[in-house]
């Protein structure tokens, strides 16, 4: 698929674009170790933590509220899972399994922990460590095989956390990036979930 994208990229929106590569080696210094250890942890570490926290924080707030706050008797979660379950099931999937997906854009780690959430209509993120617990839970909610083969597509291609996308905001100067990197991937893993939804239906 990187290499697909990439042909495809290279031939749109990179047409024409110089490409090179200039490797320069800087002259070899002894490394001072405090140096290196207050540069790791103040100009990485505490960076990227304090970004994480930013947006972290507020989408916990966030998810909290969706869970916790009901209309009509349903939370505003199940509302968004069932809107988004009829688009979801084209993909093999199930409107949960996309709201977690979306709910999870700070942190692609808690998208487990949101589903199990919404399944087990809870109203706070939930770490079970047990996996035949987690395996009958994800089953009593419908999951198949091709449930869990396009979860594991759409892990693997679809946007990236919202720290990478600040971090893509900051290094190119530009939103433009930033979007496209949340665009590209997302709509290829859409499709590659809906292309194995079509073969497995096909097939069975």
């Amino acid at each position: 698929m990187t290499l697909i994208i990439s042909k495809i990229l290279s031939k749109t929106i990179l047409k024409g674009m110089p490409s090179s590569f200039v490797l320069e080696l800087p002259p070899y210094r002894m490394p001072q170790i405090g140096k290196v250890l207050v540069r790791s942890i103040f100009d990485r570490t505490l960076f990227v933590l304090g970004r994480a926290i930013a947006v972290a924080a507020p989408a916990g707030i966030v998810i909290w509220l969706f869970a916790n706050v009901n209309i009509a008797g349903v939370s505003i979660l199940n509302h968004i899972a069932q809107f988004l379950n009829p688009f979801a099931s084209l993909m093999g999937l199930d409107g949960y399994i996309l709201t977690a997906f979306i709910l999870a854009l700070p942190a692609n780690e808690i998208v487990l922990p949101i589903i199990l959430m919404s399944y087990m209509a809870g109203g706070n993120l939930v770490q079970i460590e047990d996996l035949t617990s987690i395996s009958n839970i994800l089953v009593s909610n419908g999951w198949t095989i091709l449930t869990a083969i396009n979860v594991m597509l759409f892990s693997l291609m679809h946007f990236p956390c919202s720290t990478t996308l600040i971090s893509i905001k900051k290094e190119t100067g530009s939103w433009k990036w930033a979007v496209l990197s949340f665009i590209i991937p997302t709509v290829f893993g859409i499709v590659v979930c809906m292309i194995t939804n079509g073969i497995y239906n096909l097939i069975v």
